[in-house]
């Protein structure tokens, strides 16, 4: 819980009443890699924090297959915030890409929340904008060459290179799994 607390302080001050509110309304529960967080077709009802783990953004393109759009680690919020606010179904799945454990909120306490302490919409805001942010950032930019696209996602995702599958990196990057070993082979 002190990870969940350190991270919401980095976006505002809040007293001890209201980080004992906080912590009272928080879930702890932990996901056995593959199991999911969030599915595609249903509406997201909780936001996560990682607390251990990597979790994975993934969808299936118009030929079915799996592409995997981004990677949430160690605190950080894991939440399809659009779907889970407008209250309608994801396009996506939120997936432990390895065991997790993760600090969960109910749609209806993380409201209570904004109607409670008078800061939490300021504070929430500036996390959503973080969450959001870092998944759009980090997206590989397909025009670039695959080694390319490699070497930045080692910079942007130091240390999950030994975390998650090389199939799910593999998606991530858009190319096959064959061409990873090959880039990766090149590199070292």
């Amino acid at each position: 819980m002190e990870e969940l607390i350190e991270f919401i302080l980095q976006f505002g001050n809040l007293n001890r009443q209201q980080i004992d509110l906080i912590t009272g309304k928080a879930k702890e529960i932990r996901l056995r890699k593959d199991e999911y967080f969030s599915e595609a077709g249903k509406i997201p009802r909780q936001v996560g924090f990682v607390v251990e783990g990597v979790v994975r953004g993934c969808y299936y393109n118009n030929k079915g297959e799996e592409i995997t759009r981004c990677f949430i680690s160690e605190n950080n919020l894991a939440v399809d915030y659009v779907n889970f606010e407008a209250n309608s179904a994801s396009a996506e799945y939120l997936q432990a890409g390895t065991d997790c454990k993760l600090i969960v909120f109910s749609k209806q306490d993380w409201e209570e929340l904004s109607h409670t302490i008078v800061e939490w919409d300021n504070i929430k805001n500036k996390m959503v904008q973080k969450c959001l942010y870092q998944k759009s950032r980090k997206s590989p930019v397909i025009s670039q060459d695959a080694t390319t696209r490699y070497l930045e996602f080692l910079e942007n995702y130091p240390t999950l290179t030994n975390r998650v599958t090389l199939s799910h990196i593999a998606s991530y990057l858009g190319v096959t799994q064959q061409s990873l070993s090959r880039i990766r082979k090149n590199i070292k």
